[in-house]
């Protein structure tokens, strides 16, 4: 039975979602959410797709831009007075002016974007795009809410004593030993412990180890709540069953989860999660790749875990009512511009193979789910390698200054061939009969090192924010799925 804490917890969310659509009687309006793990393109995502839309970018298979029926796309002021403004001025100014990448998403902020359009049957209409950027990182705190202290500390160190995770996770567990749950609780003992689990998270979130699965979120981006005792808690090895004793140290630490919930976690899915409409995931699969088969392990549990997240189903008047549901989610593979044209089918393949049974049970509940590879900005473009009697396909791109390949270190000016090497081309070949990765290395015949460079944005012909629409693969795909349907 729900206690009365979620009771009310439910009145609040069908109170808002009564609200919202009322709103959008007289001004329809699509929330998008655009998440993803570290390092995915979030940033650069959104900076693209609104300066595509307002510049009149290339969509050819954005049908409604295609054909002309989009007369205009404006930003308007910021509607949620407690939610900041995603600079888009300056991550554009970034990318184009300073060819560099913007800096990673570390908190919510949000955009707004009017679009003018011609309806097939020849009515003018707005659309209203409210674009809400959020860290990936709190979405997979989600399922915190449904479980207890005991219940995640077993989980966290199932999951720390397993490799790769073991050799980071060393020194917490060596404090973790000296710790006695029932022992009188102590604050430096809950600070010393949280700070070196945090440091374990971080250390696994390395591109050497690139795990994802790394909850809870914002101990990696604390925020205004950094030192704050909702921060400072750690997994203590006690009973899943257990009942903590008063006053001790498991019942600190136990609050202080729950605390973690109250405040950071339910506010989250109350406030901005439960009112979204549509969602694209975006992941970055090349670092996993790099990483090894553990990586991507750890990277399709957390995207189970994403998928679970979400109340899927198609929207009804009722359901839009009192509970919205996401009935739209996009998964993408970015940084696509890093492997050859050839690669790209591959490596939807892959991603949906990995979603393939969570996507499943989504599409059943009446969500519609697709996955894509794409590049919302192209830093590289394809030619022709000569090497020996063999031409190759490669990619050109200027390498990030430090970037190292083969031992050279590259100045950050100077534009280089590279061959990124090609995904198997049967999947077979890259999972194991029990479902499990086999890597890439030994699903290719070469044995390939696939060590992907990152390369700096690309050197446009005019190089100011109000010249032509940046050049990607796939984002008008992209744009097509996620609000095609709502521009007809």
């Amino acid at each position: 039975m729900a206690s009365f804490s979620e009771i009310v917890e439910e009145a609040r969310l069908s109170a808002r979602a009564l609200l919202d659509y009322g709103d959008h009687l007289f001004q329809p309006t699509v929330r998008l959410g655009v998440t993803g793990l570290s390092r995915a393109g979030k940033t650069v995502f959104i900076t693209a797709l609104v300066h595509g839309l307002a510049r009149g970018g290339r969509f050819p298979i954005f049908e409604s831009l295609a054909t002309g029926r989009i007369a205009r796309a404006r930003l308007a002021p910021q509607p949620d007075d407690a939610v900041p403004r995603f600079a888009y001025e300056n991550h554009l100014r970034t990318l184009i002016e300073q060819r560099c990448w913007p800096s990673s998403t570390t908190d919510i902020s949000q955009l707004r974007l009017v679009i003018d359009y011609q309806r097939q049957n020849g009515a003018e209409r707005t659309l209203t795009l409210d674009i809400v950027d959020y860290p990936g990182e709190w979405l997979l705190d989600l399922p915190l809410l449904t479980k207890s202290y005991e219940r995640w500390s077993a989980e966290s160190l199932a999951l720390s004593r397993g490799e790769p995770r073991a050799r980071p996770a060393a020194e917490w567990h060596a404090h973790l030993a000296t710790l006695s749950p029932e022992a009188h609780e102590n604050e430096q003992a809950a600070i010393t412990a949280a700070k070196l689990f945090t440091d374990y998270l971080r250390a696994c979130r390395d591109e050497r180890i690139a795990m994802s699965l790394l909850p809870p979120g914002r101990f990696l981006m604390p925020g205004n709540l950094v030192n704050s005792p909702a921060l400072t808690f750690a997994p203590l090895d006690v009973a899943v069953d257990g009942i903590a004793p008063d006053g001790s140290l498991w019942a600190m630490m136990r609050r202080r989860y729950e605390a973690y919930k109250e405040k950071v976690v339910r506010p989250f899915f109350r406030d901005h999660f439960s009112r979204l409409d549509r969602q694209i995931v975006l992941i970055d699969a090349l670092s996993a790749f790099n990483a090894g088969p553990e990586a991507l392990h750890d990277l399709e549990a957390a995207l189970g875990g994403i998928l679970d997240c979400f109340r899927i189903g198609r929207s009804t008047v009722f359901s839009a009512l009192f509970r919205p549901r996401i009935d739209r989610i996009l998964f993408a593979a970015t940084k696509a511009d890093h492997l050859h044209h050839s690669s790209h089918d591959r490596l939807e393949a892959i991603l949906r193979r990995m979603l393939d049974r969570a996507a499943t049970r989504a599409e059943v509940a009446g969500a519609a789910v697709d996955v894509v590879a794409l590049a919302a900005v192209r830093a590289t473009r394809e030619a022709q390698v000569q090497r020996g009697r063999d031409r190759l396909p490669s990619i050109l791109g200027t390498p990030a200054k430090g970037e190292t390949a083969n031992g050279e270190i590259f100045d950050g000016n100077t534009e280089v061939a590279t061959f990124p090497g090609d995904l198997p081309v049967d999947l077979d070949d890259f999972f194991r009969d029990d479902g499990a990765f086999r890597g890439l290395a030994a699903a290719t015949a070469d044995k390939a090192d696939f060590r992907f460079l990152r390369f700096r944005p690309p050197q446009l012909d005019n190089d100011d924010a109000s010249g032509p629409a940046l050049p990607h693969i796939r984002l008008d795909r992209a744009l097509q799925f996620l609000i095609g349907d709502r521009l007809q």
